[in-house]
């Protein structure tokens, strides 16, 4: 099938979004575990491997419509040197994420690609979440102090 060109670009650049959102996430699970933040680690991983499917799940429909995936092209990486601003970091990278494909659910709408939609919102759906746990962890290091939260994250 051969694909709006616009939607396989704005595709591609969903790719990108999630290909960069694996390299950050891994990295802070790693300095996690590296920290002895076990909870912290799993939570990070788990992320990482969420957008692994996305990105899998973007790949087969960009090459479905009848483009290339472009596996090559990364966004920023902003890694945390501390557990608050990995939180934040990843924060506004899901932030970023739920906007984009936001609108590139509007515009599969536009082009009629209902098919490519579905998948879109699907991902947001896990990308929502994210966000939701992201925004449990930020509130959670504010309620309890950061010295008290990172206690309940070893294990």
């Amino acid at each position: 099938m051969k694909g709006d060109p616009k939607l396989i670009e704005v595709l591609n650049s969903l790719l990108a979004d999630e290909l960069t959102a694996i390299n950050q996430y891994i990295v802070h699970a790693e300095m996690c575990e590296d920290w002895g933040y076990g909870k912290l680690h799993a939570g990070f991983e788990k992320r990482a491997i969420d957008e692994m499917k996305h990105a899998e799940k973007l790949i087969g429909r960009i090459l479905f419509l009848g483009g290339t995936p472009i596996v090559s092209n990364l966004n920023g990486i902003h890694i945390g040197s501390e557990v608050p601003k990995q939180v934040e970091n990843d924060r506004i990278a899901e932030e970023g994420a739920i906007k984009a494909y936001n609108d590139a659910i509007a515009l599969a709408g536009e082009l009629r690609d209902y098919a490519t939609r579905d998948i879109l919102v699907q991902i947001l759906n896990d990308e929502d979440r994210h966000m939701d746990e992201i925004e449990e962890l930020q509130d959670q290091i504010e309620q309890m102090s950061l010295p008290i939260f990172l206690t309940t994250q070893v294990g």
